[in-house]
Formats: structure tokens, sequence, C-alpha cells
């Protein structure tokens, strides 16, 4: 277990960029009752300062799985993993139809919960493809049992 100890402090490979749609927008409001008219009506959404419809930040948010899935770090005896939650949560900037996102991500902490279990803190940005400011920072708890 130490050497899964050891990847304190690691950035961790940048994730593949997704690209976000309107179609995948609606779903998310339809699956969240979330139908406020920035999210799915771009005709009025036009019409303010946001000039287009946007992600709801939950979508993105809800997206980190899938982003992190090929650079996650997790102990070799894992059985299972469960999200713990978010610490300092921001949203940033907004995402619009056709924007790419991708997450960068640094271990922050990996601390011993006994019972062979690890709470990892990840420090994380959601960066938007030719945006410097991202979509969203916070950091990430993940709890994982092992073995």
């Amino acid at each position: 277990m130490k050497d899964y100890l050891d990847n304190r402090g690691r950035q961790l490979p940048t994730g593949e960029w997704l690209t976000i749609d309107q179609p995948r927008i609606n779903a998310f409001a339809d699956a969240t009752l979330d139908h406020q008219y920035i999210h799915i009506d771009q005709e009025r959404a036009s019409q303010t300062h946001l000039g287009g419809t946007i992600a709801h930040g939950f979508l993105v948010l809800s997206l980190m799985p899938k982003l992190i899935a090929n650079s996650l770090i997790t102990p070799a005896s894992m059985v299972m993993g469960i999200n713990y939650g978010f610490d300092k949560v921001r949203f940033l900037n907004p995402v619009y139809p056709g924007d790419a996102i991708r997450l960068v991500a640094s271990i922050k902490a990996i601390e011993p919960r006994g019972d062979n279990s690890y709470l990892q803190r990840l420090d994380v940005q959601i960066e938007i493809k030719g945006k410097s400011k991202p979509a969203i920072v916070c950091e990430w708890l993940n709890f994982f049992v092992c073995e």
C-alpha cells in the first residue's frame, strides 16, 4: 500500500477532450427536471448576457468520473470506489454547446481511514478548450475500499 500512498502530490495524466452538445444538455435537463431557459431555449438565452444556452454546472460536474476514467490512480487492491463529495466547488466559466472540456487533476492527499480504506483528495480543474478560465475548480473526494 506504500506505493499507493507515494502518489501524494502527483499530477495525474490530463484527460481526453469531451464535446458538450445541446442534446446532452437537454437530456440532463429532463433527467434533473431543471428546464431553466438558459439551458434549453436558444432563442431566449441568446437575449441574455450569456449569448446562448449553456450547460448546467451540475452536468459538467457529473461528467467528472468519465473525464478522469483513464487517469485516476487507485489502490491496487481496491474492490470499491465511492464518490465521497466535493469541497470548494466553484463554477467559474459557462460551458456552451460545442465546447470541449477536459479534466486536469493532482492528488492533494491520501488519508488512510482504517479497515483497508482510503480517502483521496484531488485538486481538479475542468478546462474548456480555447479558454484560459476553467469551467470548474474544486476539491474532489473519493473513498476507496480495499481487500
